[in-house]
């Protein structure tokens, strides 16, 4: 199979997250966490790389938290995956041709290198800011809009 870490989705909901709040919003790791479903144990190894590579910001002690560190529409999902993955390679020859010797006249190494970059492009061109319109909240606080359940009891 071939895709992403796990880790890399989930930078993407906490980016995606971020994004959702507005410039300058901070938000704690327990409540991106919970809101995201993501494990509490990931997040400070993953917001750490994401902050590395200038995506976010943190802000330690009382009305801390972590915040993007540019706006969403300068945020593509290339930039994540590049934060989490060091970069997007479909095949080792298209980064590194001299570890094949069929690679000067191989027409499958033209092939993943047109795809890598096909990839890249449309990754590059989706910007959190687009995302974050069309996101849903996870599944578990989506079950039920607010005042449902008085709803049903009322009916009966």
């Amino acid at each position: 199979m071939l895709g992403i870490s796990r880790h890399t989705d989930y930078a993407a909901r906490i980016v995606l997250h971020l994004s959702s709040g507005g410039k300058g919003a901070l938000f704690t790791t327990g409540d991106i966490a919970r809101r995201r479903l993501i494990p509490p144990a990931f997040i400070r190894r993953i917001v750490s790389r994401l902050s590395a590579a200038g995506i976010l910001k943190t802000t330690r002690g009382c009305g801390g938290g972590i915040a993007l560190a540019r706006p969403a529409s300068k945020i593509s999902l290339l930039d994540v995956v590049v934060a989490m993955e060091g970069g997007l390679v479909l095949n080792t020859c298209t980064e590194k041709p001299e570890r094949c010797t069929l690679s000067d006249g191989c027409a499958v190494r033209r092939a993943w290198v047109q795809a890598n970059a096909a990839l890249e492009t449309f990754l590059d061109g989706v910007k959190f800011s687009s995302l974050v319109n069309k996101s849903d909240e996870p599944a578990s606080r989506a079950k039920a809009a607010p005042g449902a359940k008085d709803a049903k009891r009322r009916s009966r």
